[in-house]
């Protein structure tokens, strides 16, 4: 993830104090790097490097730089080490176009290869450096600043959103966006660009969100929106009240939920690689077995990987504790592969097996912070693409783990069935938000347990241990997942009268049986609460209370989608209870100790 900004001020002062202030706010997000460009005279001034940002501004001063319209970026690196050449912005050859942009150009490598035929020079190794060189080449063909990024956007595939500035149409900044953050500010003194309104609250309050395909054009006169056919769209203009602590969590009232509101999204954008997973895949060979190390959450997405990898590939996959790893460490040799799954790339149980792994067998990270230790170590790496979470309780950087985990399988086993499954799910986790209004009611009475079971069969079963693991996290009521089949070999003995059950049951291969063990602990008193097809009467009429899922989601997909009210139920209880989600008890966000 990170933060783009733009600015154009009124008069003839210089925008760089501004712009380096408002990229400040959007530290948080998560990067590497920084930079500006501002534009003075016939130049486009530039400053960036890797690096924090007062780390770069001591070394650099980027407050001072000419101009009185300009943008600056921080980044999070995706295609490219952290560096001072992948920073942003980025120029074309000749530097008369300065770009910054957010997100994945996914068809990136293919334009790359075009215009380096026809005679162009590229400097980085980021997918965004094609963008100014497009813009550039179409203005050569006598198109303007906005129409030649609208022509570069009928070329790019992904997700992104832009703000370029030309030396040849001075005192203009043109932008547009696709499935990434940009709002338009309108300020006293100038107008603003940015990729969330902290960055700019300070500035403008008065707000213009573009729309997908729309080109922003703001000058000193003020801000234009033209809609893909070069009409102009007039915008509703919304002011926004919020303190600058709250407009970081763009209204809601805990990260927390808003990164659980950012699961379609973060699904979204790290199906985008395919293609890397693809070209590790290739590179790394014939494998005799596979390992899963990881802790908490990402051990739980592990072990849908090793349900994913057996049943569709054929390959013996392990899942282990990363704090019990050196108990295995005598089993793997060169045709295993070790996968280190880390949110954080940090977290320390992980990286003294991996400095193990490394001496015998084949290693890749899956890891969501670039440039993180386990991104530097591991022989290879997929880099989530969920964003930074701020939120101690994983949610949305679960899904991104499962669906690199999803895209990995697909891919080794030639499964092109389910590559189109996993094109289905963010829209499949977009309605299974919409259950928030029904789970606001649950929590209200189910808040009183004092303890929670969680069940699942198959791919369900780890959905089960995650379910009561975001439970124990933030409400400190005590939940237990288990494998369904495994009540009657001691667990049965625990359930009570009025004691709630979870019960993961999608439709599919395990429906029957996990329907059994459900009217087992319902026949003994439990209130059972199902996660199961919206369409389900009979499931209905057998459980206390039903979450209903659209129908169309498969037993094999369904760990991706069904997670969702579990991750509610657990927020909505913990508020209840009158406790911190963001913030709970005893924990942190990156484990760093063993």
């Amino acid at each position: 993830m990170c933060g783009i900004v733009g600015c154009i001020l009124k008069e003839d002062e210089d925008v760089a104090p501004i712009l380096f202030d408002c990229i400040s706010k959007l530290e948080y997000r998560g990067y590497d790097s920084i930079g500006l460009a501002t534009f003075s005279g016939d130049k486009i001034h530039i400053k960036k490097d890797k690096g924090k940002i007062e780390e770069v501004d001591k070394k650099l001063n980027l407050t001072d730089m000419p101009g009185n319209f300009g943008i600056a970026h921080v980044r999070w690196a995706t295609h490219g080490d952290p560096s001072k050449l992948n920073s942003h912005p980025h120029v074309d050859e000749d530097s008369t176009i300065a770009v910054v942009h957010n997100g994945i150009i996914e068809n990136y490598l293919e334009i790359k290869e075009k215009l380096i035929l026809e005679g162009h020079v590229f400097k980085s190794d980021t997918d965004t450096e094609v963008i100014p060189h497009l813009i550039q080449k179409f203005m050569a063909e006598k198109f303007d600043l906005e129409h030649a990024v609208r022509k570069t956007i009928d070329v790019i595939k992904g997700a992104y959103a832009i703000a370029a500035i030309s030396k040849n149409e001075p005192d203009k900044i043109v932008a547009t966006r696709k499935d990434s953050p940009l709002i338009v500010g309108i300020g006293q003194d100038g107008y603003y660009l940015a990729s969330d309104s902290p960055a700019i609250l300070k500035y403008a309050r008065d707000i213009i969100y573009p729309e997908k395909g729309e080109i922003v054009i703001i000058d000193k006169d003020g801000v234009v929106v033209h809609d893909e056919f070069d009409n102009v769209v007039n915008k509703e203009i919304d002011t926004i009240n919020w303190t600058p602590e709250m407009a970081e969590k763009e209204g809601y009232d805990h990260f927390m939920i808003k990164e659980i509101n950012e699961q379609a999204t973060a699904v979204r954008n790290t199906l985008t690689q395919k293609e890397s997973i693809q070209e590790i895949i290739d590179d790394v060979g014939d494998l005799q077995r596979i390992c899963f190390v990881a802790c908490g959450t990402s051990y739980h997405a592990s072990l849908t990987g090793k349900y994913l990898i057996e049943s569709l590939a054929g390959i013996p996959t392990d899942v282990i504790l990363a704090s019990e790893f050196k108990y295995s460490a005598n089993t793997l040799n060169e045709d295993t592969l070790v996968i280190f799954i880390s949110q954080s790339g940090e977290t320390a149980d992980s990286l003294k097996a991996l400095d193990v792994a490394n001496q015998t067998s084949k290693t890749l990270g899956i890891v969501n912070v670039a440039g993180s230790s386990i991104t530097r170590r591991a022989q290879y790496v997929i880099q989530t693409q969920a964003g930074p979470e701020i939120g101690v309780a994983a949610t949305k950087t679960y899904v991104a783990q499962l669906t690199a985990i999803y895209l990995f399988a697909a891919l080794i086993s030639k499964n092109a069935e389910l590559l189109k499954e996993l094109d289905k799910v963010p829209d499949f986790i977009d309605e299974a938000l919409e259950s928030v209004e029904q789970v606001k009611e649950l929590s209200k009475r189910y808040n009183y347990a004092r303890d929670f079971f969680y069940l699942g069969r198959g791919y369900s079963y780890p959905t089960a241990l995650e379910g009561a693991l975001k439970l124990k996290e933030i409400t400190y009521i005590h939940g237990e997942g288990y494998a369904a089949g495994e009540l009657k070999h001691g667990p049965l003995a625990l359930i009570d009268e009025g004691i709630p059950v979870v019960v993961v049951i999608p439709p599919g291969d395990n429906y029957f049986k996990t329907m059994s063990n459900l009217e087992e602990v319902k026949s003994r008193g439990a209130n059972v609460l199902a996660i199961g097809s919206a369409d389900d009467e009979s499931l209905k009429a057998k459980s206390s209370d039903v979450i209903g899922i659209n129908a169309e989601v498969k037993e094999i997909i369904a760990p991706l989608v069904y997670i969702v009210p579990l991750q509610l139920i657990a927020y909505y209880i913990t508020l209840e209870k009158g406790h911190d989600p963001d913030k709970p008890k005893n924990l942190a966000k990156c484990v760093t100790v063993e």
